[in-house]
């Protein structure tokens, strides 16, 4: 009986113990990445786009996939925003179907089997890293992924209730992937929905 109130214990200190290391990899500054068959960049911040087009443009990879990228965008308008050459532009694709993590990993596995891709760069923020290799390693097994991590603008800010809130959902967002139960998480979400009346659809980022 006394293991068994304990247990709710350690559990709290195992997460609060692999929180830390989570906060300490996601403001672990990017190293420079080998030389790739490609790069992958998941949206969600223009300066990912940037980046990746800019190992691009550095000879990082020979091609690149923007991942989730909206419907709307084309790459003379991201060239323009970038400032990088135009003439990159059959050497990269632009992938509008996914809208999550788990979409991208999805799409970057059509990419890279479509290409012949073995390694890989993948771009996107710190914070958002960890699971971003989590779910790209379930669907890319054999594929030596590097990640380039991107600090968004104010991202080392910690004093805001708001970042520790964003954190901590990250986190807890990447041990469901790590577990490989994205899937089982999303069912369960969009099934709570329908009980409370609201629309299922993607959820989880």
């Amino acid at each position: 009986m006394k293991h068994l109130l304990l247990l709710p214990v350690v559990i709290a200190m195992a997460w609060i113990v692999g929180f830390a290391w989570f906060i300490h990899t996601t403001w672990r500054p990017a190293d420079v990445p080998p030389h790739t068959d490609g790069i992958v960049v998941l949206t969600g911040g223009a300066e990912r786009i940037q980046a990746g087009l800019h190992l691009l443009e550095q000879g990082a990879a020979s091609r690149l996939l923007v991942s989730g990228v909206g419907r709307a965008a084309d790459f003379p308008r991201l060239a323009h925003r970038t400032g990088v050459d135009l003439g990159l532009a059959p050497r990269v694709t632009l992938g509008h179907h996914a809208d999550s993590t788990r979409g991208n990993a999805s799409e970057t596995a059509e990419w890279v089997a479509a290409h012949n891709i073995r390694s890989l760069i993948v771009v996107t923020a710190g914070y958002h890293m960890p699971r971003a290799l989590a779910e790209l390693r379930q669907r890319l097994p054999g594929i030596t992924l590097h990640p380039f991590a991107v600090q968004p603008p104010g991202s080392s800010a910690l004093a805001e209730l708001s970042a520790w809130r964003l954190l901590a959902g990250e986190y807890t967002k990447f041990l469901v992937a790590e577990l490989g139960l994205t899937e089982l998480a999303g069912r369960m979400l969009a099934a709570g929905n329908l009980a409370i009346g609201q629309p299922a659809g993607e959820h989880g980022g």
